[in-house]
């Protein structure tokens, strides 16, 4: 009897208790290409931001999460370019802005500049950043703040 009523109140605690944001994986020189691959045929979006001293990113992700409670199914996919010293940063900020759960990278090189050649040659690091793809993975390029005008017309046309 002990044993489950022991069990029970476990059970009750993890489904009471808030989901945590994954930890963010590693972006690394061939992390976009993982990304393409898992979402091959399907449009997506590929946000870039960072935790520390971008505001206007979290506006941007105040926006992505109101989207996703929307559209649960909303193929997002956030890039943190920060480093993973961060990762506790980029978790709390996601958990709170209702991000928790979707996909979540996070640089991992020493030279940050050969990440964002891979992402866009043309790109200097400003903040937010943001790519629209379509399903043949053609991007329409966002920078600084989405507009919930842009997002709303995207998800209309690719979902």
């Amino acid at each position: 009897m002990k044993r489950g009523v022991v069990g029970l109140a476990l059970l009750l605690a993890a489904w009471m208790a808030p989901a945590c944001a994954a930890e963010p994986q590693s972006f690394t020189p061939h992390s976009l290409a993982a990304i393409q691959a898992k979402y091959a045929g399907r449009p997506f979006i590929l946000s870039l931001w960072s935790v520390n001293g971008c505001g206007y990113c979290i506006t941007e992700l105040t926006m992505f999460g109101k989207a996703v409670k929307a559209h649960k199914q909303l193929p997002l996919v956030l890039v943190a370019t920060d480093t993973p010293e961060f990762s506790a940063a980029i978790q709390q900020t996601q958990q709170r802005l209702g991000l928790a759960k979707v996909d979540s990278w996070v640089f991992d090189d020493d030279i940050p500049e050969r990440l964002r050649h891979v992402l866009d040659p043309g790109w200097h690091g400003e903040l937010p950043r943001t790519y629209l793809y379509d399903a043949q993975h053609r991007r329409e390029v966002v920078v600084g703040v989405l507009q919930d005008k842009q997002l709303q017309a995207w998800l209309q046309q690719h979902q």
